[in-house]
């Protein structure tokens, strides 16, 4: 039986909106809208290919405050668990930039699902808006 790929995601949050970014066309999933991240390298731990996912794909810098639970969800190519971590922008980080991405935006949690998110990233968003109510 194969294991599902370990994928982090960032749910980095400032001014309590939360960063998104948009697939660009031509690759799988095409322009669905996503927590940034990236599978994790054979030999690293979860935080530390998080931080080099996004350094790749946005130019920025984040620092990890929490997580939230791991989802597993089957696609067509294979099955992936989603490691979401809590994040903010670092001190002195630039800007996120979509490097790899058709887009990036800000949204509100309440707002995720008015996005055409990957299935994969329904039930993280879910979660989140759960925990940000929860801290109210």
């Amino acid at each position: 039986m194969n294991h599902p790929v370990p994928v982090v995601c960032a749910l980095i949050i400032r001014d309590e909106r939360v960063l998104i970014a948009q697939r660009p066309a031509g690759k799988h999933l095409a322009l669905k809208w996503e927590f940034p991240g990236g599978k994790i390298e054979p030999g690293e731990n979860p935080a530390d290919a998080l931080k080099r996912e996004i350094r790749e794909e946005l130019g920025c810098e984040i620092e990890i405050s929490g997580s939230l639970p791991s989802s597993l969800h089957r696609y067509e190519r294979g099955e992936i668990e989603l490691i979401p971590f809590l994040c903010t922008l670092g001190p002195h980080s630039a800007e996120p930039h979509p490097h790899e991405h058709a887009a990036v935006r800000w949204v509100r949690a309440a707002g995720l699902r008015d996005h055409d998110l990957a299935e994969a990233d329904i039930p993280i968003a879910l979660a989140l808006e759960f925990h940000l109510a929860s801290r109210q």
